[in-house]
C-alpha cells in the first residue's frame, strides 16, 4: 500500500459534500461500513487511537485490519483479532498523513458497544477518527497540527458537531476502551481547534 506525503499543517482541508471524502486524504476503501439509519444526522466526533502491532508505528497492518486483509498469523497479538470487522472513517498517521476508509456520510464500524450523550448505537450518529498511537506514547506534533484542521473541516460539513461534541473512545465505552489514552493532550487539541 503506497504512502502519500503528509498534509502540511497550513494546508486547508475540506470535505466534498457529494462524496463525503476529505480532500487531500488518500482513500483506501474498507468494506466495513453500511448506511446510516434514515433521518439520523451526524452529530458527534469520536477520537480513537490504534497501533498494530501494539506500540509499533508506520506499518500497513492498520489498513489491512480495516480492509479485512490482516494476516492474523503474522503476530501473536493478532489471533485475538481473527474475524473482527471494524473500520474508521479516517486515520491520521504519526507523520500527518490522512487515510480515509469510509465516506463521512456512511456508517463506519468504529465505536462498538458504546453510549454517547445517553444514546446507544453511537456508530449511527458519529464520525470516527483514528490517531496512530498508543496509550503510553506521546502523540506526534504532526498529528496535533493536522487533527484540528480536519476537525474544523468535518464541523463545517456536519454542523451538528461542535467543539463540545467531540469525545474519546474511552468516554463512550468506559471500562472497555482506554483510547486515545492519557498521552493524548486534550487541552492542546482544543486550544488548536479554537485558533484555526
Amino acid at each position: 500500500m503506497d504512502r502519500w506525503p503528509p498534509i502540511p499543517a497550513a494546508t486547508p482541508v475540506s470535505v466534498d459534500p457529494a462524496t463525503g471524502l476529505l480532500k487531500g486524504a488518500r482513500h483506501v476503501s474498507s468494506p466495513n461500513f453500511d448506511v446510516r439509519p434514515p433521518g439520523c444526522p451526524v452529530e458527534v466526533l469520536i477520537v480513537h487511537s490504534i497501533s498494530l502491532p501494539p506500540g509499533e508505528f508506520g506499518g500497513e497492518d492498520i489498513e489491512r485490519l480495516f480492509c479485512n486483509a490482516l494476516d492474523v498469523s503474522s503476530h501473536p497479538f493478532y489471533e485475538g483479532l481473527r474475524g473482527l470487522r471494524v473500520s474508521a472513517h479516517l486515520l491520521i498517521r504519526r507523520d500527518g498523513e490522512l487515510v480515509q476508509f469510509v465516506p463521512f456520510h456512511a456508517r463506519a464500524w468504529h465505536a462498538g458497544v458504546s453510549v454517547c450523550e445517553g444514546r446507544p448505537k453511537v456508530n449511527d450518529f458519529s464520525i470516527g477518527v483514528e490517531l496512530e498511537g498508543a496509550d503510553s506514547v506521546p502523540f506526534a506534533d504532526a498529528q496535533y497540527a493536522v487533527l484540528p484542521a480536519v476537525t474544523q473541516a468535518i464541523m463545517r460539513a456536519y454542523p451538528h458537531i461542535t467543539s463540545q461534541r467531540i469525545y474519546g473512545h474511552s468516554d463512550i465505552a468506559p471500562g472497555r476502551k482506554t483510547d486515545p489514552g492519557p498521552s493524548f493532550d486534550w487541552s492542546r487539541f482544543r486550544r488548536s481547534l479554537d485558533h484555526i
